[in-house]
């Protein structure tokens, strides 16, 4: 059987191309904390490769012969919420059948039942303290998804385990994994009635909180050659190059575009077939709009009110303000949302700075879509896109419109700067695409249009967007000199520079203007509005 890329689930080595899990983790740290008789968290992303790391890490402990490892996943017990007698029992039961499975160890099996019959909502801890006291070597547990569970019931689990901390490893497991998303500092419980417990109050016995990383660029490129080398499938390096930058390694990112290319697209299954820039950057089109489990849930989390107020000022060019809190901003990276880089705090890669703002504005082109049509703005003789023509008409449209539509945005103070990207989008879907930079404090939005032409050029437009906070002269003096370091980077000698007035207090004719000028022998256009 061809093997192929993975993406959904663990990875299987005999089906799919991939990295060594263990090769994804500190292996020395978490061997030594296990050593140590530590409990310790490991948390990333959705789909970043925790539970394949998991499985790799029981089966490597398993077979060494000095521990027992099992593997069980708690998710299925996230239905009990403040039922903690049905939820130890789902959990228990689920311990039991898994033991036998990963370290063919039939103790708990044979007594799980007896146990939950008779310790009710204390199960867990009691079956692991009797099992660990019957096992001939230390008990490793390895639990999964453990913030899929909510309320008295990820309370529950939580404090019986860290009531049978002090009596490891003879009578409890030698060494606990907690996995997840988040770290378990970052657990809110919501009990009924009671106020809200932390998962750190909750667990106060974790030693250490590792983190599953994305690929690197060779790890990505090591991965997409192994399909070379099996099918013969040329990867151009400018592809793999393409690849890294367009995913910054997210794993379920690279794994689906590879997928893509090689085994969805048409052209891509005829592995004559040499998988070029251009077609991965069709395969990222084509996963953006299909809407995936992974993008879907990464939409859903945009909704979240700490979310927003982490990624509201990225789409707005601003800084955070104090209002928003550390833990925050690391629940938002732990969600794997945004990423520090040199530059700051950043969206995490550009396939997600494309999705966020598309998603926020999608009702939004869907309404104007009979407004905004894409022929009115592409000259007929040389197929080039009209982008002052275009700006003029959204110029015209926000003077309008702008009062309605920005009521509708969920993250309001981004909302001219995401109406811009809706009514463009309606422009180059289907033909063009739109690079969006987007950084903490920098206060503007770098958007770079790429339009392809006849004969195959590629016609550039540069937008840098700015809300008005100083004066307009200021505004404009910095925003130029913004524009045209842009420009620089993106190989254009001429830009545009749109400038948002917020106030409300202001007639729309001192808003509105147009005026050309120059900077560093660079031409800017700048519009107010």
């Amino acid at each position: 059987m061809e093997r192929f890329f993975n993406t959904a689930g663990p990875v299987d080595p005999e089906i799919h191309y991939c990295i060594d899990p263990l090769k994804r983790i500190d292996l020395p740290e978490v061997v030594r904390l296990i050593d140590q008789r530590k409990y310790f968290v490991l948390h990333a992303p959705r789909q970043t490769g925790k539970t394949s790391a998991l499985f790799a890490l029981a089966k490597k402990l398993n077979h060494e012969g000095r521990f027992l490892c099992s593997y069980v996943n708690v998710e299925s017990a996230q239905t009990s919420r403040n039922d903690v007698i049905t939820g130890m029992r789902t959990i228990v039961a689920d311990l039991a059948r898994l033991a036998s499975f990963y370290c063919g160890d039939p103790w708990p099996s044979e007594n799980w039942r007896r146990v939950a019959d008779e310790q009710g909502p204390g199960a867990l801890g009691a079956l692991l303290a009797q099992w660990s006291q019957a096992s001939a070597k230390p008990i490793v547990l390895l639990i999964d998804e453990i913030d899929s569970l909510v309320g008295d019931t990820l309370v529950a689990v939580l404090r019986q385990i860290r009531s049978g901390y002090s009596q490891r490893p003879a009578a409890f497991p030698q060494s606990i994994v907690l996995c997840g998303v988040r770290d378990v500092r970052d657990y809110r419980i919501k009990q009924e009635g009671r106020e809200v417990i932390t998962g750190g109050s909750a667990f106060n016995i974790k030693a250490e909180s590792l983190r599953v990383g994305d690929f690197s660029a060779k790890e990505t490129g090591d991965l997409l050659c192994q399909h070379t080398s099996a099918t013969g499938q040329v990867f151009e390096d400018a592809a793999i190059e393409n690849v890294y930058a367009l995913t910054n390694g997210q794993p379920w990112l690279v794994n689906a575009l590879a997928y893509e290319l090689c085994f969805r697209d048409k052209e891509g299954r005829n592995r004559s077939t040499r998988i070029s820039p251009a077609m991965v950057d069709a395969a990222k089109e084509v996963l953006i709009l299909r809407r995936d489990t992974h993008i879907d849930q990464l939409i859903d989390k945009l909704h979240e009110a700490r979310v927003r107020k982490v990624i509201e000022p990225l789409l707005a060019g601003r800084k955070i303000t104090t209002t928003v809190s550390t833990d925050d901003r690391q629940y938002v990276e732990d969600l794997g949302l945004i990423r520090r880089s040199g530059q700051g705090v950043v969206i995490a890669n550009p396939i997600y700075q494309e999705v966020i703002p598309r998603e926020l504005t999608w009702m939004i082109q869907e309404n104007i879509q009979s407004l905004v049509q894409q022929q009115w703005y592409v000259d007929p003789k040389t197929g080039r896109l009209l982008m002052d023509k275009l700006i003029a008409a959204f110029q015209q449209f926000f003077r309008e419109n702008a009062g309605a539509w920005l009521e509708k945005f969920d993250y309001k103070e981004a909302g001219p700067q995401l109406l811009l990207q809706a009514f463009l989008q309606r422009i180059v879907n289907g033909n063009g695409t739109i690079a969006r930079e987007y950084g903490l404090g920098r206060q503007r939005v770098d958007l770079c249009v790429f339009w392809p032409l006849p004969g195959g050029a590629l016609q550039k437009e540069v937008l840098e967007l700015k809300l008005l906070r100083k004066s307009l002269q200021s505004t404009i003096t910095d925003g130029m000199a913004q524009t045209a370091e842009y420009m620089e980077a993106c190989g254009v000698s001429a830009g545009h520079l749109l400038i948002f007035d917020r106030s409300t207090k202001k007639p729309w004719s001192r808003k509105i203007f147009r005026r050309k000028k120059t900077v560093d022998r660079k031409t800017v256009m700048v519009w107010g509005m």
